[in-house]
């Protein structure tokens, strides 16, 4: 069965996604207790916290792999707590997850066009494949290549350029630095920039605090599954309390 990319204005006032009173969990009881998170149009938010928080939780709720119990999860101003993983992927809500998911015996282009599955058009396949190759030339180098003969950090690469074979609207990443290396970290964050750049909203997960809030445009702080201080990233970044908690001394200073 075919389903087709969904198209939604949005109102320039609202906000690109809205989490209100969202609570969910598992079967041991409620992780997200009364969640309230907003991500504007063209942001990088970065949510930090410690172990159990609730983090990863949100982007599974978002994705439609969780549904929450109570709240509201509004996308371009409509509701889409509920939906199917499916159906959220097709109004443009994209995830890449922690853990490597790249096929390692199909070659990179094949994964990269992989991401391409519900558009079912080939020419448009191919054309998207040809600009997405433009802004990771990782896909056109090694793209005969098979994708488990790349590094972490390559393989990180390849899926963020899987994830835009939809040209999606947001994109979610849970803890993209995990097991790379400072050098790595650095080219991995600086291309989550350079999407941000042409257009993206990137909503991510992140344990490295420091580098997580510095690549940011806003800031959210989630303990015992809800938000305890959220703002611009300058105003995360020079929060003493914040400091003190995560990095022993204030981040801006660091």
């Amino acid at each position: 069965m075919s389903i087709e990319i969904e198209a939604h204005a949005q109102p320039v006032s609202s906000p690109l996604l809205e989490l209100r009173d969202v609570v969910a969990g598992y079967g041991g009881g409620d992780v997200l207790k009364g969640v309230h998170l907003v991500v504007e149009q063209g942001s990088i938010t970065c949510i930090v916290g410690p172990n159990g928080a609730g983090k990863s939780t949100v982007l599974r709720v978002i994705s439609g792999l969780l549904r929450p119990r109570r709240g509201e999860v509004l996308f371009y101003g409509r509701s889409i707590a509920g939906l199917s993983p499916r159906k959220i992927l097709a109004r443009g809500i994209v995830q890449v997850p922690q853990n490597h998911s790249l096929f390692t015996d199909m070659t990179v282009a094949e994964n990269v066009k992989l991401g391409g599955y519900m558009l079912h058009d080939h020419a448009l396949v191919n054309r998207r494949l040809g600009e997405i190759e433009e802004l990771f030339p990782i896909v056109r180098e090694r793209a005969r290549e098979k994708a488990g003969s790349l590094s972490g950090g390559q393989q990180r690469l390849v899926e963020f350029a899987r994830c835009l074979m939809l040209e999606p609207k947001l994109i979610l990443l849970d803890e993209p630095s995990m097991g790379l290396d400072p050098q790595t970290l650095k080219q991995v964050l600086g291309t989550v920039s350079l999407m941000q750049q042409t257009g993206k909203t990137v909503l991510l997960v992140e344990q490295n605090v420091r580098a997580g809030l510095t690549l940011s445009t806003h800031g959210v702080v989630m303990e015992s599954g809800q938000v305890r201080l959220e703002g611009t990233h300058q105003e995360i970044l020079d929060n003493p309390e914040i400091g003190h908690l995560y990095l022993g001394g204030t981040l801006s200073g660091a």
